[in-house]
């Protein structure tokens, strides 16, 4: 935590107040006392990105109703409890803006990631709901659903083969996000440039959901052989 209090503070060269505050997001009570000390410390908040989140890999067929619970009181109950923990506030003010953290596991499944896939399904669904119960205080909650990001977990868990292989050729932009790219979606969501979107779930993937695709064929293979058959012309 004092590593990346520091990292923000140089990196914001002096111009911003940092605090780091630890807490549990799966326990409601030290939630509400770090959002206490927020307040305390730096004022009222108006907005906040709720980004709690934990994978994991299992067979559907072997997945125990402790793994599967573990991910949901992170990514789904940790979710809501950090927003719960700072709510009430912008509420009494009618100024929030709430971005919460999905994936792109939040439309598709993933063989392996039941328990995260279901997970990142219930982030769309709170999105949403929370957008229609809050949004008449003027509080906008939104969501992101990033693709994979470049980031040293990701680098030290994956292989590299695997990251070119899989990752980076069914990204039509070629490489992974950067953790700076997801931050930049967020801050626009959070400020008035996004003062009139409220329950949208922002996609970040550089294009790897837009369709089927890889680097390597350029055209997926149903499409290929419309083309060979003449249903229609390529472009020139």
């Amino acid at each position: 935590m004092a590593m990346a209090t520091k990292q923000i503070q140089d990196a914001g060269a002096g111009r911003v107040k940092v605090l780091g505050v630890l807490a549990d997001v799966r326990d409601p009570a030290t939630l509400a006392a770090a959002a206490s000390t927020v307040k305390t410390e730096l004022g009222d908040v108006s907005g906040i990105v709720a980004a709690a989140g934990i994978g994991g890999a299992s067979r559907a067929e072997d997945l125990s109703l402790e793994e599967l619970n573990n991910v949901m009181a992170v990514n789904v109950g940790g979710v809501l409890s950090t927003c719960q923990a700072f709510v009430k506030g912008m509420i009494e003010r009618r100024d929030g803006r709430i971005v919460i953290i999905g994936s792109i596991n939040s439309f598709g499944g993933q063989p392996g990631r039941m328990h995260y896939t279901a997970s990142k399904h219930a982030v769309v669904g709170m999105v949403k709901n929370l957008a229609i119960e809050w949004g008449h205080h003027n509080v906008r909650v939104n969501g992101i659903a990033p693709g994979p990001v470049d980031t040293p977990l990701l680098r030290r868990n994956v292989p590299p083969s695997f990251m070119e292989n899989v990752f980076e050729d069914r990204i039509p932009l070629g490489r992974l996000a950067r953790a700076e790219e997801l931050a930049s979606a967020s801050l626009m969501l959070l400020s008035d440039a996004a003062s009139y979107i409220n329950g949208a779930m922002l996609v970040v993937d550089g294009g790897m959901t837009a369709g089927p695709f890889t680097r390597r064929q350029g055209m997926d293979m149903g499409s290929r052989r419309l083309l060979e058959a003449g249903v229609y012309s390529e472009a020139k």
